[in-house]
């Protein structure tokens, strides 16, 4: 990303670009802050090839300068997860070949140790700035930036690649298709080694000039009482962070609610991606807050790919058309294009959003495109003009007796039950169905529900062979750092 890219970020520009816990900072401040860790980064060197340099910090300036500097002297940033075990990490920092890793003074000292093992010189942002800005390289826009790592809801995780270009595309989409100005202020709580914070929110504000509130963690009293002020006009979260909203809301006195939704409600945006937005859920948000949530479906390898409309009907339960500049097209399993309405079939993807690579593993790059379309491993149905999400193939995608379920459709209705708190459907193999409809299920008291009695509450609100065959209750359902279910780790649970 060349300064011409984030074009606010420039000396002398005196609007604010970043609020953290202690301070405002200026784009200007920032601008010339990054300018002199790029100069630290390169030493005596003109350009840093595509070096990884990782990251293990959360929301705060020394983020943004790490990210914005490695890119401007150019290397590869590497985020990583700061709620990662240090096992995780060592996965990450051998396979990219990490030579560098900036995290917090007073690193735990598993991280130091990890390091050192691993060969990597571990260090601060503030102990790498330059006295001054030095010359810094022309970059390429089909150069590698960033390298991400898959979830690894299913295999180890990958890391994905994309270039500068790429992340261009993946924020201009954005820009583009949800209207951001400078005017926009929106507040940062998700991970920082994930799309959605790293593009939508982060990137996104600072290409548009907004101004981005960090914060180290989710904070609900801290961000709701900030909504209540009226400081936030666009606000995006995962389908987790609305449900604790509305819970936390359930605790307070009426004149806070009221204050808190009416802050959403002035609001000139809300977002739920990163998973599935239950019909239920879009429905208590629009009744408590007067919001329509726009839901909108994108994946590490691609950015976002499709989105509700900002001007025109946001539908529940659907995430709504291709965005511009992206290319989408239904595939069955024989690789042809479905057509027609109501024909499921594989989401595949093109277009200058899509990354370059899986690091190091050619043939599961080889593997994830076919005809110069990307892969992404979920099904979809078109209605009315509308994209639906069925789910993964490998773990939402339930063939039983002869029929292709969706397990986000069914969880969707088991959520409308009163008992119901959390659910995660999978198919479990089964001898006579191939595969067998298996709900786990969170109850809100934390008592068994009556088996006979949930199918007969199902009769009336799915197709008998969507009615689960088993139901498990847990305690909680295994999630990831994104809130994501990992549905595989579930299979192994004996019913």
């Amino acid at each position: 990303m060349s300064h011409h890219d984030f074009h606010h970020l420039t000396d002398g520009n005196a609007r604010i670009a970043l609020v953290d816990d202690t301070a405002s900072h200026t784009y200007g401040e920032v601008n010339s802050r990054i300018d002199r860790f790029a100069t630290g980064l390169l030493g005596n060197r003109s350009d840093l090839e595509e070096e990884r340099i990782a990251f293990f910090l959360p929301a705060s300036l020394d983020y943004v300068t790490c990210m914005h500097g490695v890119w401007r002297a150019g290397g590869i940033s590497v985020p990583l997860n700061v709620a990662s075990a240090v096992a995780e990490l060592d996965h990450y920092l051998s396979s990219a070949k990490v030579t560098r890793m900036f995290a917090q003074a007073g690193a735990p000292n598993e991280l130091r140790e990890l390091c050192a093992s691993l060969g990597i010189e571990l260090l601060t942002v503030e102990e790498m700035l330059a006295e001054a800005p030095g010359d810094l390289p022309e970059i390429d826009p089909g150069r590698r930036a960033m390298m991400l790592f898959t979830s690894g809801t299913t295999s180890k995780p990958k890391g994905t690649v994309s270039t500068h270009k790429t992340i261009r595309a993946q924020i201009t989409t954005l820009i583009d298709a949800w209207c951001w100005t400078e005017d926009d202020v929106i507040p940062l709580f998700l991970p920082l080694h994930h799309i959605h914070g790293i593009v939508n929110i982060l990137s996104c504000g600072l290409w548009a000039g907004a101004t981005v509130h960090l914060f180290a963690g989710l904070d609900i009293p801290k961000v709701t009482s900030q909504v209540a002020a009226g400081v936030y006009n666009v606000f995006m979260a995962v389908p987790t962070v609305y449900v604790k909203l509305i819970q936390y809301l359930e605790t307070r006195d009426e004149k806070e609610v009221a204050a808190v939704c009416a802050g959403f409600k002035a609001m000139r945006l809300n977002i739920s991606g990163s998973a599935a937005c239950p019909v239920k859920l879009f429905e208590q948000w629009r009744d408590l807050t007067g919001q329509v949530l726009l839901e909108r479906y994108g994946m590490t390898e691609i950015g976002m790919g499709i989105s509700n409309p900002y001007h025109g009907e946001r539908r529940a339960g659907y995430v709504g058309q291709p965005l511009p500049g992206v290319e989408v097209q239904l595939f069955d399993e024989s690789h042809r294009p479905v057509e027609g309405e109501g024909n499921p079939g594989e989401i595949r993807i093109k277009g200058d959003n899509v990354f370059l690579e899986y690091w190091g593993n050619e043939e599961a790059t080889r593997k994830s495109f076919v005809d110069g379309w990307f892969c992404s491993g979920d099904m979809a149905v078109i209605e009315d003009g509308y994209y639906r999400i069925m789910g993964r193939t490998s773990v939402d995608i339930i063939k039983s007796g002869g029929y292709k379920l969706s397990a986000l459709e069914i969880e969707g209705v088991l959520l409308t039950h009163e008992e119901i708190a959390e659910v995660a459907v999978i198919g479990a193999e089964d001898e006579v169905w191939g595969e067998a409809v298996t709900a786990f299920v969170v109850t809100k008291s934390g008592d068994e529900l009556d088996f006979a009695e949930l199918k007969s509450w199902c009769n009336e609100r799915m197709s008998s062979y969507k009615i689960p065959k088993h139901v498990k209750r847990l305690d909680a359902l295994p999630r990831n750092a994104m809130g994501k279910v990992t549905k595989p780790s579930l299979k192994s649970i004996p019913l």
